[in-house]
């Protein structure tokens, strides 16, 4: 991994989207000593927040794991903030925009679009790195990681990762029946807080006017921001079902382990010749 000589020297590395998993790659890629700028984009919306930056976006005092987020508007900003690199940059700044403030030493595309057509990113940055389904390496990125729940963390670095295969990672017993999905697209109002505690059937928010319900019991670990416009079949809410034991601040260990698999991913940079998966220790 490049070690920075000095503050303004840290190398740069961009995370497309603003997830708990990006969230996640970017608090290891700041710890190995890059200047970390995330990149929002609105598909999927975000709802674990707390396990996030997303917040930042909108001023909010954020950190994940002891490490804070900021929010950044322009390129000057950003170029500033990398002159004293204590907080993770988050932005509404496209990959267009940001590809004009610095050179790129690290490009991540951690938006987990499961069913969207992926740019190729190879050429944008000295290394490009895809998470999940529709990435293959050297097709679209340098190397691809798996996302799916029982391969996280494995590192393809010939070929594509799995298609997304509709099932959701697990939570203790729950799968995809602690969620509620958009059923159609609409603006979310909610005042339900993360970290609340809730039953079956209460009432979390409205979208467009219709009631959306918890669809079991269990402390709320996610949910779209209030006043999001949201599209249809997307996430709006997750419920942790697990107790005592819930999560819903912090790194989860999927995260940790996919974010260990990108640092490791750079670090090894395989050739060809190489095992075309490994796995991230």
């Amino acid at each position: 991994m490049h070690q920075p000589i000095h503050h303004n020297r840290r190398p740069f590395a961009i995370v497309l989207g603003t997830s708990e998993i990006a969230s996640a790659v970017a608090v290891h890629l700041h710890r190995a000593g890059y200047f970390v700028v995330m990149s929002h984009d609105p598909f999927p919306p975000v709802i674990r927040r707390r396990m996030s930056f997303h917040d930042a976006l909108y001023g909010d005092p954020v950190s994940v794991d002891g490490i804070a987020g900021a929010r950044a508007d322009d390129g000057v900003q950003i170029l500033k903030a990398r002159r004293q690199p204590q907080a993770i940059q988050v932005s509404w700044l496209v990959l267009t925009d940001l590809l004009s403030v610095a050179s790129i030493d690290v490009l991540v595309d951690a938006r987990l679009q499961k069913h969207q057509v992926k740019p190729d990113l190879r050429r944008l940055a000295r290394s490009s790195i895809g998470l999940g389904p529709g990435f293959a390496a050297h097709v679209n990125c340098d190397i691809a990681i798996e996302t799916r729940p029982g391969r996280s963390g494995l590192i393809v670095a010939q070929g594509w990762t799995d298609a997304a295969d509709g099932v959701a990672s697990p939570l203790g017993d729950a799968g995809a029946e602690r969620f509620q999905y958009s059923q159609t697209s609409g603006r979310w109002h909610t005042p339900v807080e993360i970290g609340s505690r809730v039953f079956k059937g209460f009432v979390l928010g409205h979208l467009s006017g219709e009631a959306v319900r918890a669809p079991c019991d269990g402390i709320v670990r996610g949910i779209v921001r209030d006043g999001s416009d949201v599209p249809a079949q997307v996430k709006l809410l997750e419920i942790d079902p697990r107790g005592r034991h819930a999560q819903w601040t912090g790194i989860d260990g999927r995260g940790r382990t996919i974010a260990k698999a990108v640092c490791l991913a750079i670090e090894t940079e395989r050739t060809p010749s190489d095992p075309t998966i490994t796995q991230p220790v």
